[in-house]
């Protein structure tokens, strides 16, 4: 076994309040936090709910799938692995939360449908991307 698989990392990916987050991306699962009081969903992780002050606040499955909320493509060379041009777009899942991320595969405008994709990191979990979804 390599010692940049998944398995060898001797500790969780991330600070503790995220960490739940990166090893459920280990698995190609997207999560957000959920209140267990108001059943409000919510990301970036806190240790308290945004929308009623509630402290139980739990992992819950989202589905992937949203839209671009906003977005910039960004032409300069500032991340390694991030060739320009690449999106940064703020997608807004159907759970409510917004999350940050990329969107891949092409063109693509606010208000579009997206969902999700994973991109791989050696080393690391695999990041959140996300793309256009076809038009049926």
């Amino acid at each position: 076994m390599s010692d940049k698989t998944p398995e060898a990392r001797a500790e969780p990916f991330g600070d503790p309040l995220s960490a739940p987050f990166w090893a459920a991306a280990e698995r190609r699962e997207l999560v957000a936090q959920r209140c267990e009081a108001c059943g409000r969903y919510q990301f970036y992780p806190r240790p308290f709910c945004l929308s009623c002050n509630g402290d139980r606040m739990a992992w819950a499955t989202v589905k992937g799938t949203g839209t671009i909320y906003s977005q910039s493509v960004v032409h300069l060379a500032a991340i390694p692995g991030f060739e320009p041009p690449y999106t940064v777009a703020v997608v807004a899942l159907d759970e409510g939360p917004h999350l940050t991320t990329n969107i891949i595969g092409g063109a693509s405008a606010i208000g579009d449908r997206v969902r999700l994709a994973w991109r791989p990191r050696e080393g690391m979990p695999p990041l959140p991307v996300f793309e256009k979804e076809e038009k049926r």
